[in-house]
């Protein structure tokens, strides 16, 4: 497990870039850099989950727009991402 938040980046990298391309994949770490900020404001942990990033880049679709949502949505109500993932993965 990666420790410092430069470690979190690089484990994510290859994801991200799967879901956004190479020109899109350094905004979409910004962005999860940013929740985890925000995540550890709300809930006191360092960052998200695996599976609450892996929520929000599936959710997004590859959209920053709707990862910036997701993101959002994450950090307010983890609980509402995880429906909306799983809601996603039954219709797919």
């Amino acid at each position: 497990m990666a420790v410092s938040r430069a470690e979190r980046r690089s484990d994510r990298k290859r994801r991200a870039t799967e879901v956004f391309g190479e020109d899109l994949a350094p905004i979409a770490l910004d962005l999860l850099e940013l929740t985890e900020l925000a995540w550890h404001d709300c809930y006191g942990e360092i960052t998200p989950s695996d599976e609450m990033i892996e929520a929000m880049l599936l959710l997004s679709e590859g959209s920053i727009e709707r990862l910036i949502q997701v993101a959002r949505l994450a950090v307010a109500d983890w609980r509402d991402l995880k429906v909306a993932a799983d809601a996603f993965r039954d219709r797919a």
